[in-house]
């Protein structure tokens, strides 16, 4: 009788294991043929733009042993510079002046031993920045190249490297996503037909890394994405991986 009880349980796992492999089986050609149903393609999207938005900063300073009057002079640069910024076509609110900063400055001397021996105090030095933002970029471009002129008024003016934006980068983006994605379509549909196929409907969608670069094409492309900041003049572009149904 135990026997008998044995053979028959012997018999149900090997039944039961015969099932359960042809439902791996059967599990895996549902898989392989959903693989093979799929189309997978990358479409691109890129846009040229001009930048809407300039941002220039210089910076200029005085020196005098006496604080009080090196601060006075300092004024009287302020003056000098918001005239000369506003006659070259901006308004007083495109103009921020930022808090003055001191530093004192000091002739040092040192024995053979590099040990300090003595310091004597030279004078004061006070800087002021300007920033100037504008929606008129080519007058952010001039002024960054022109600044310069105020050397001649005696001031000691220096001209940072001027950046650019653009301030609908939300919309831009939307847009590209649309022509990217069109781009994959397009693909997609000529692969399934020349497979004697017909595509269906869009599966999974991965957008890949927006990049902004200068028209001029001297950038290369970052995994991590480029944001250029230098030209007026930029280009946009994205990827989009995209998994298609077929028929």
């Amino acid at each position: 009788m135990y026997k008998q009880v044995k053979a028959h349980l012997n018999t149900l796992f090997i039944f039961l294991a015969v099932i359960g492999a042809s439902a791996i089986l059967a599990r895996s050609y549902l898989h392989r043929n959903q693989d093979a149903d799929r189309i997978y393609v990358t479409g691109s999207g890129s846009q040229d733009f001009k930048s809407d938005l300039g941002n220039w900063t210089g910076s200029y300073s005085v020196e005098n042993i006496d604080l009080q009057e090196g601060y006075k002079v300092l004024q009287e640069n302020r003056a000098a510079v918001l005239a000369f910024l506003v006659n070259k076509g901006f308004k007083e609110e495109d103009l921020t002046f930022s808090s003055v900063s001191i530093e004192k400055n000091y002739s040092s001397k040192y024995d053979e031993h590099g040990n300090l021996l003595s310091r004597t105090f030279l004078n004061h030095t006070l800087l002021q920045e300007v920033d100037v933002k504008s929606g008129d970029v080519d007058l952010i471009a001039k002024i960054s190249r022109e600044a310069t002129e105020l050397i001649n008024q005696g001031i000691e003016i220096n001209s940072n490297p001027p950046t650019y934006y653009y301030s609908n980068l939300g919309a831009l983006k939307i847009e590209m996503v649309a022509a990217a994605t069109e781009d994959g379509r397009v693909r997609a549909e000529q692969i399934a037909s020349k497979a004697n196929g017909s595509l269906g409907e869009l599966k999974n969608a991965n957008l890949g890394v927006f990049q902004i670069t200068s028209q001029s094409g001297d950038e290369e492309y970052s995994w991590g994405g480029t944001y250029n900041t230098s030209s007026i003049y930029k280009t946009a572009s994205i990827t989009v991986r995209l998994e298609f149904g077929v028929h």
